[in-house]
């Protein structure tokens, strides 16, 4: 699998995101386990997400923050540094808010737990791993895979 350019790798993270936005999510400044939570994306940005989340959650407070990303078909990660803040836009808070976030909350729209945490990204790795026949094969039968058959890896500014 021929190495693919930086630009080509992250469009094809962004599209994997789009097609399963769940990831890991955690804060740097605390020993605390990373944790599920559901990206909220815009395909007009490229540089920051959002998540719903409550006032108590354990990332609340913001700060450096690391989100892990595995595509629905296991042929794509991505580890992505960035920081977190509330995101206090009441307009963007209403612009991804729908019946399936509003589940989570018992007073909707206007509970007072209701906590928006915007992700500014910094820089990400990400690895596009080779599932082909002939990668699978090899896996089956013990052959070496080598590295310009394994896939593309690369690090972005975001």
């Amino acid at each position: 699998m021929p190495d693919k350019s930086p630009k080509e790798i992250r469009e094809q993270m962004w599209k994997a995101m789009a097609a399963s936005p769940y990831v890991m999510l955690g804060t740097t400044t605390d020993r605390e386990h990373f944790e599920p939570m559901y990206a909220v994306l815009d395909e007009d940005a490229d540089s920051e997400f959002w998540f719903y989340t409550k006032k108590d959650n354990r990332a609340a407070a913001g700060g450096p923050a690391t989100v892990q990303f595995v595509s629905k078909n296991h042929d794509l990660y991505a580890s992505l540094r960035g920081t977190l803040t509330t995101e206090s836009d009441p307009a963007v808070i209403d612009r991804y808010w729908n019946k399936q976030v509003e589940a989570w909350y018992e007073g909707g729209r206007q509970d007072p737990g209701l906590l928006m945490l915007r992700f500014d990204l910094a820089d990400a790795e990400i690895w596009e791993t080779d599932h082909s026949i002939t990668g699978k094969l090899k896996m089956l039968t013990g052959n070496t895979i080598y590295d310009e058959e394994a896939g593309s890896h690369t690090r972005v500014t975001l």
